[in-house]
C-alpha cells in the first residue's frame, strides 16, 4: 500500500538552517522543531556551552531524525538578542547591529549559492507597544528596529529570492523569565492579565511559526511581522 505525506511544503528536508541564540530557551526550542521538520541545524550562541537540554536534542537528531545539530560559540552577533532592558547602547548593538550582521552573513552565502532562502528575525510584541508598568524604552525601540530592518532587508534581497520576516513573541516563560519573577514576583500575576488568553506563552508554542516561515509553506511571505502575543497588542 502506498503512503502519502501531507503538507510537504512544511518540510525542511535537505535544508541547512543556522539558529543564533540557540544554546537554550526559545532558540533551542525552535532548533528542535526545525530538526523534526528535516533540517540540518547549526546552533550559535555567546555561551561557551549550551544548556543541559542541548545534548538530548542533538542525540535525537542523529539517532531518530537522521539529521544533525551542531553547536558553536560566537562572540558578538545574535538574532535572538534579549539581554538588554535599560542600556540603549547594548540594546542597539545586540538587537540591531548584531541582527543585521547575522542576516548579512547569511544572505551573502544565499546569494553566493544562488538558491534563495528565508531569514527569520526574532522581534517582540514590545516593538509594537509600550509595556505597561515596565521601564524598557531602549529594548522596545531596538525591537521596533528589528521589525523595520526586516522590511528593508526583504526589499533589498527580494531580487535574490531571499525572504525576510520577523516573529514577535509575547511574554514567554523561559528560565531567564523565571529568574526575573524571583526579583519581581508581582509580574507573574500581572503579565497574564494583559493579554486576551489570560496566560503566558511557552517556548514550544513558537515551534510551528519557525517551521512555517523557513519552509516553502510561506513562500510568498516576506517583509511581514508574525505577532504571537495572545492578543496583547490587539487591545
Amino acid at each position: 500500500m502506498s503512503s502519502t505525506h501531507g503538507l510537504p511544503e512544511f518540510s525542511l528536508k535537505g535544508k541547512v538552517v543556522l539558529v543564533s541564540g540557540a544554546a537554550r530557551g526559545l532558540g533551542l526550542t525552535q532548533a528542535e522543531a526545525l530538526l523534526e521538520a528535516g533540517a540540518r541545524v547549526y546552533a550559535l550562541d555567546r555561551l561557551a556551552e549550551p544548556s543541559a537540554d542541548f545534548a538530548p536534542i542533538a542525540e535525537k537528531a542523529k539517532k531518530e531524525l537522521g539529521t544533525y545539530l551542531e553547536y558553536r560559540q560566537i562572540d558578538e552577533t545574535t538574532a535572538l538578542g534579549i539581554h538588554c532592558w535599560r542600556m540603549p547602547t547594548a540594546c542597539s548593538r545586540v538587537n540591531i547591529t548584531g541582527v543585521m550582521m547575522t542576516a548579512q552573513a547569511a544572505a551573502k552565502q544565499m546569494i553566493k549559492f544562488g538558491n534563495g532562502g528565508s531569514i527569520v528575525l526574532i522581534a517582540s510584541m514590545s516593538g509594537s507597544v509600550a509595556n505597561r508598568g515596565l521601564i524598557c524604552s531602549a529594548y522596545n525601540a531596538s525591537k521596533a528596529g528589528v521589525i523595520q530592518l526586516a522590511r528593508n532587508l526583504a526589499s533589498e534581497w527580494g531580487e535574490y529570492n531571499i525572504r525576510v520576516n520577523t516573529i514577535s513573541p509575547g511574554y514567554i516563560v523561559t528560565a531567564m523569565v523565571e529568574e526575573l519573577f524571583i526579583k519581581y514576583p508581582e509580574r507573574r500575576d500581572t503579565w497574564p492579565t494583559q493579554n486576551m488568553l489570560g496566560r503566558l506563552s511557552k517556548p514550544s508554542e513558537y515551534r510551528g511559526a519557525a517551521v512555517f516561515l523557513l519552509s516553502d509553506a510561506s513562500s510568498f511571505m516576506t517583509g511581514s511581522d508574525l505577532r504571537m502575543d495572545g492578543g496583547h497588542a490587539a487591545w
